[in-house]
């Protein structure tokens, strides 16, 4: 543990930070498998759905630095592809 007064308050920030970024990653990989499930189990009207909540976090994931704008439009771009082609 730091004994810098500076240094301790920069490790509780970092900590929350860490807690926020896990709790956005996870929500997104259950967005991103919904997707996946419905394709899987042919239903358009429920893959639809979870594509624009997926869209939704992917978009905020990049506009809180937790994923490259690039990964994020791949993921979208094939999404949007396997939806497609139910």
């Amino acid at each position: 543990m730091a004994n810098i007064k500076g240094q301790m308050k920069r490790n509780l920030t970092n900590e929350k930070r860490r807690l926020r970024n896990a709790s956005l990653k996870s929500s997104l990989k259950t967005a991103l498998k919904n997707v996946e499930t419905a394709i899987a189990e042919n239903n358009k009207e429920a893959a639809t759905v979870a594509l624009a909540d997926a869209f939704k976090r992917l978009d905020k994931s990049v506009t809180k630095g937790i994923n490259h704008k690039n990964y994020v439009a791949r993921q979208k771009s094939r999404l949007a592809k396997s939806v497609g082609t139910l």
